[in-house]
């Protein structure tokens, strides 16, 4: 009988430790349930915001793109309107220089045009180049042609096309002659 009551011990033992690991189971499986779910509203809320962050950018592209045309068209309308006021001096002179002979009226109202020209390209901030010592410099000349001559070479001596900056940039390259000394003639005697 002893044994009887040993092995109901063992049994009741057996199902309390079976009943205790299947009870510490289901209190892990609804831990991971809860964490599951924590997970997926935590998720949810970062896929609602990444949604939001991407409507939010793509205002923010299109709204630059307005701006940044926007201020090209500005830009082109200020240009424009100097051009045009350009333009009327030049249409005053032709008018000028069709009602007269005199060649001084036409020379006056071309001289009148470059001011203007000149004017409008100062105030966008357009400077000549200025060459130094009439030196040649590769970083605002391009030389078109060269010729041998007396003087130093490097020397600028003609320039085709001015040179323009733009805010310290270069627009656009001076177009130059420039000098180049006479080179003594080689020796043509083969040695043997």
């Amino acid at each position: 009988m002893a044994d009887k009551q040993t092995d109901t011990a063992k049994e009741s033992c057996a199902d309390e430790i079976l009943n205790t690991a299947r009870d510490e189971k289901l209190d892990e499986l609804e831990i991971l349930r809860q964490s599951h779910e924590e997970i997926k509203k935590e998720s949810g809320k970062y896929y609602d915001e990444l949604l939001r962050l991407k409507a939010e950018f793509d205002n923010f592209r299109k709204r630059s793109e307005k701006e940044k045309q926007s201020f090209l068209d500005y830009g082109r309308e200020k240009i424009l309107s100097k051009q045009i006021m350009i333009y009327d001096v030049l249409e005053a002179a032709l008018k000028s220089a069709q009602s007269t002979k005199n060649i001084d009226v036409l020379l006056e109202g071309l001289e009148l045009i470059s001011k203007e020209f000149i004017k409008m390209l100062e105030e966008e901030g357009v400077k000549e180049v200025q060459l130094k010592d009439n030196k040649f410099n590769p970083q605002f000349c391009e030389a078109l042609d060269h010729e041998v001559c007396d003087a130093e070479e490097g020397t600028i001596l003609n320039i085709y096309q001015k040179g323009y900056t733009l805010g310290g940039n270069l627009l656009r390259a001076a177009k130059v002659k420039v000098a180049k000394t006479a080179s003594a003639p080689q020796d043509t005697k083969e040695t043997n």
